[in-house]
């Protein structure tokens, strides 16, 4: 294993297929190379096209995901689903390591998808986006992180991909189970059955695919085969949320996001949600974040 710890601050960046971002692709960095290649990206608010699993091993800060700050402190790791609002603070003295990758990297057939949702650990509406691990508890990640690095040093592997994606799927089915753990130790546990988990994921899929399509409550219900109510009371009861909320967070999460990433004007964002009255959605908006659209893009571009 001592060769993957020697080269892995050399493997900065690993694409296997670098010029085809909709192919396969996953890439390693150690944080503090990280930080100081995309120093000024990293700590701004931003958004990623791919998964990302950050390791602080060493260190005390905070990271912060759709504007929620979440403390860091020795072997915190975070969960950062694909175009998530996120950025790091100013502290350039962590020690740990980045994992990202695309889905069609991690999925392959109708069994990863499985895995993918029944080990979904980037499914941060229902659940913190973090877990605190035990120091007992990184020995054998570090092992499948060294699995990891040895490999990706084995440039000539015919089966390097397939061997990766082995060994990533192994590496995250042991944070599942850590951050499970985690939930449970601290409360945060929120499914009591799986129906009710893939219920509720599948709401969130289905807003996934339709929050610009002004759907309504019963529209969705109807989508899932329940009712309104039942929709409604299992919302209430797993995320203490309306299933209204949930909607209009995801509306304007995306508002948010396009006035971070984009150069849109207002009147195009409002558009491109849904809306046909330009007031009604500044007034939409600030009744969500206590700003307008443009005060929010002034307080983004300013920090």
């Amino acid at each position: 294993m001592q060769k993957a710890h020697e080269n892995i601050n050399k493997i900065t960046d690993y694409h296997l297929n670098h010029y085809h971002p909709n192919k396969p692709r996953m890439a390693i960095y150690q944080i503090t190379n990280y930080l100081k290649k995309y120093d000024k990206k990293a700590r701004r608010t931003h958004t990623d096209k791919y998964f990302k699993i950050i390791w602080f091993k060493t260190g005390k800060g905070r990271h912060f995901i759709d504007h929620k700050g979440y403390e860091i402190i020795d072997n915190t790791i975070f969960f950062i689903k694909k175009d998530q609002i996120h950025s790091f603070d100013k502290n350039i003295s962590y020690e740990g390591i980045l994992i990202y990758f695309n889905e069609p990297f991690l999925i392959k057939n109708k069994n990863d998808t499985n895995f993918f949702l029944k080990h979904d650990l980037f499914n941060n509406t229902c659940q913190p986006p973090y877990c605190y691990l035990n120091t007992a508890d990184t020995f054998l990640l570090n092992e499948y992180m060294s699995l990891i690095e040895n490999e990706l040093t084995n440039e000539d592997e015919v089966l390097q991909e397939e061997i990766l994606r082995t060994y990533l799927k192994v590496f995250m089915m042991q944070l599942h189970h850590h951050k499970n753990r985690f939930n449970q130790i601290n409360a945060n546990t929120i499914f009591h059955t799986d129906k009710k988990q893939m219920k509720i994921m599948q709401f969130v899929d289905m807003i996934e695919e339709n929050y610009k399509r002004e759907l309504k409550v019963p529209q969705y219900a109807a989508l899932l085969h329940i009712s309104p109510r039942t929709l409604s009371n299992l919302t209430h009861k797993v995320l203490d949320k309306s299933p209204s909320q949930m909607i209009q967070e995801r509306i304007i999460l995306e508002a948010e996001q396009m006035l971070i990433n984009t150069d849109s004007s207002i009147t195009k964002i409002s558009s491109s949600l849904g809306f046909t009255d330009l007031s009604y959605f500044v007034k939409y908006f600030k009744n969500h974040t206590d700003k307008s659209p443009s005060d929010f893009r002034k307080s983004i571009t300013h920090k």
